[in-house]
């Protein structure tokens, strides 16, 4: 007995001996707690629909390895006398490991709430996704930012000075990185004034194909030859966007031409013929049908309707049934199609007829 009052280093031994029991305890006795708990609280989630045990059940996987360490060690250092440094160095490492395990947390929780959202809302509102993903981002940015700063705090810096550094030098920075901030400030317009959306059809100059991605920097569209095409997000925003995803109908303008050699009272015919052809097309809403113009070989009439599908699909296969109907209906009724042709017109001067006349003799 006399062994464990011996004073060692500034404290007996026994004061050393509990504090590495307490040491082993509490991580070994953390370690099996967590475990034990992640494991039923799994097995509760399965069973039910709510959210509540698959947040815990996240929040413990992500539980670090260095905070169950420092929480042991804080917790053995409290049967020891430490000198004033030691004491003051091992207080600031709980609070800081406390502070980093929190913002773990945070972490944790932000991105449990968009995981869920964006499950949820993509086959819904594929906008409204992307937009949780784009403020989950910030959520994440500013809860480690709060973490930094109350680090600073207890480490005992001046934040109020270190927060008026940090905006001089943010000006510095932001003017170094201004295309990276330019692109990152373009992303958050896009989120929020949401001109396109994952999953819309767009044109973008002579480039064109199905948005796959809204990055930070980057949005990411499959292009319909299947290579991927990157644009840069303020590049977009200053572009004329052609969104075909937002078409509610599709306006379509076509053109016939007959021969000139076509009666007029035919000519007068045509533009009902073309209306009842087309009227006759599923989900399609007439405009109009004119004898337009006199073409440079042929008679050309001019016919407007509307798809009320904004599929390109259907748009063809309507097209398609109209363009035969009409070639059947002018077959019917003698009406010749019309092609480029040139008719030459050769006049002779009267001295060349002179001269290729035959002599007379009278």
């Amino acid at each position: 007995m006399a062994f464990l009052t011996t004073n060692l280093y500034g404290n007996q031994v026994w004061a050393w001996l509990a504090a590495t029991g307490t040491l082993l305890l509490v991580w070994f006795a953390a370690r099996m707690i967590l475990r034990l708990v992640a494991r039923r609280l799994r097995r509760l989630s399965q069973r039910t629909g709510t959210r509540f045990d698959d947040l815990l059940v996240e929040l413990l996987a992500k539980t670090r390895f260095v905070f169950l360490l420092v929480v042991s060690v804080y917790s053995a250092g409290l049967w020891l006398t430490l000198p004033t440094t030691a004491e003051t160095v091992l207080g600031y490492l709980f609070v800081l490991a406390l502070l980093w395990q929190a913002g773990y947390w945070g972490s944790a929780c932000v991105t449990f709430w968009i995981n869920r959202s964006v499950q949820r809302r993509l086959a819904e509102d594929p906008s409204s996704a992307t937009t949780l993903a784009a403020f989950g981002f910030i959520g994440k940015v500013v809860i480690w930012a709060i973490v930094l700063l109350l680090a600073l705090e207890n480490l005992g810096v001046d934040i109020t000075g270190l927060v008026a550094g940090l905006g001089i030098s943010g000006i510095a920075i932001a003017l170094a990185v201004q295309n990276i901030l330019g692109d990152l400030f373009a992303s958050m317009s896009i989120v929020v004034d949401r001109p396109f959306v994952i999953g819309d059809f767009i044109i973008v100059g002579e480039l064109m194909g199905t948005v796959e991605k809204i990055g930070l920097k980057t949005t990411r569209v499959r292009s319909l030859s299947g290579e991927q095409i990157v644009f840069s997000n303020s590049d977009l925003l200053a572009s004329r966007v052609r969104n075909y995803k937002r078409m509610y109908e599709r306006r379509v303008v076509f053109s016939v031409g007959v021969t000139y050699d076509t009666p007029a009272d035919t000519v007068d015919r045509i533009p009902a013929m073309i209306e009842s052809i087309i009227e006759a097309q599923p989900d399609v809403r007439f405009d109009r049908s004119h004898f337009s113009a006199f073409g440079d070989s042929a008679l050309l009439f001019e016919s407007v309707y509307y798809m009320l599908s904004p599929d390109y699909t259907v748009y063809m296969d309507t097209q398609h049934a109209v363009n035969v109907a009409i070639m059947r209906a002018f077959a019917e009724n003698g009406i010749e199609f019309a092609y480029p042709t040139q008719t030459l017109y050769v006049k002779q001067s009267a001295r060349a007829r002179s001269e290729n006349e035959p002599p007379r003799h009278d």
